[in-house]
């Protein structure tokens, strides 16, 4: 049990020699080596696969070709590449990418830096006031608001992927195909959401979301709040590795890959498809409903205006497919 507490070790306990129980200690030589060893092993090589590096080059490429510099490039799709600066150059340098030193504005002027001390790192600021606590804190004073559960299903690696959003009282889900893993991706979906909900039907069902801590839903603000900077909802993450505090839309997930198995290209989706997936696993009877569909109870608590305007549609309990079958049909 003192394992279990401040300083995590057996150095220093003062019954360490009487001890039968198995050990651990703290060694700072070892720990700093083990340190240094996996510093080094995170920063070597390119972390991006074949098809993330082609959509990277599809966007840098044609814009040096512009006469774009590299900083006006990063700057202006920030939110569609979701790598540094720093790595472009990198990529850059190492024939990655189509783009060539040449091609760059002023590249070719500077000589190369003997060291370079800056080095990029994620912008955590995003999570300041949305942690966990925060939004356990946020529902103990805020009465009858509703949880939107949002998350990401991948299909082939560097493929289209899914924004999936999981209404906790009714085990409904949305989701939505995406061509890449990107902030803008997401935060063009709940545009998208606003403008055919509207005002009054977004902020019923999106009061509060709750999500995890991917690269793709770091610009909260853009969710948050609209172009002209109205709060439309409140944005919240979980602790890291804890997709036990978002497990309804973990546990809805599985309906999804008894459909699309994990490893499952998405590539030759469209959206149609996915709505379709979504009206099979959205009409399926569950148990915790009281052996109702969470398409009925979504109707019984909102309506099934709001429904027409999300595209759902009920299938008859004979019809509904859960299988990959469903689109050889």
């Amino acid at each position: 049990m003192k394992l279990n507490k401040v300083p995590y070790v057996c150095n220093g306990c003062i019954e360490l020699s009487k001890c039968t129980l198995e050990k651990s200690f703290y060694k700072a030589i070892t720990a700093e080596n083990d340190a240094k060893i996996l510093l080094s092993e995170s920063r070597s090589g390119i972390s991006l696969n074949e098809d993330e590096i082609r959509r990277i080059d599809n966007i840098v490429t044609p814009l040096t070709r512009q006469g774009q510099s590299i900083h006006h490039i990063c700057c202006s799709n920030k939110d569609s590449i979701m790598i540094s600066e720093r790595a472009i150059y990198n990529y850059v340098n190492d024939y990655v990418l189509s783009t060539k030193n040449i091609d760059l504005p002023r590249k070719v002027r500077y000589k190369p830096r003997k060291k370079v001390k800056t080095r990029f790192k994620v912008d955590k600021t995003c999570l300041v006031g949305r942690s966990y606590k925060d939004f356990l804190t946020f529902m103990e004073n805020t009465e009858n608001s509703a949880v939107v559960q949002m998350d990401t299903v991948e299909g082939r690696k560097g493929g289209k992927v899914l924004l999936t959003l999981g209404f906790v009282n009714s085990s409904f889900m949305l989701a939505y195909l995406r061509d890449a893993n990107t902030s803008k991706s997401v935060t063009d979906t709940f545009h998208m959401l606003w403008e055919v909900l509207g005002k009054e039907y977004f902020m019923k069902l999106f009061p509060v979301i709750l999500t995890d801590n991917g690269s793709e839903f770091s610009n909260p603000a853009a969710i948050e709040f609209d172009n002209e900077n109205y709060r439309r909802t409140y944005l919240f993450y979980c602790n890291p590795y804890s997709s036990f505090e978002k497990g309804a839309i973990e546990n809805n997930h599985e309906h999804i890959r008894r459909i699309l198995p994990k490893g499952t290209s998405f590539d030759y989706l469209t959206q149609g498809d996915i709505q379709r997936m979504m009206n099979h696993v959205n009409s399926y009877r569950r148990k915790k409903l009281n052996d109702k569909s969470p398409y009925e109870t979504f109707a019984f608590l909102h309506g099934e205006e709001i429904l027409k305007k999300l595209g759902a549609e009920f299938i008859s309990p004979k019809n509904i497919v859960l299988t990959p079958e469903l689109f050889r049909c």
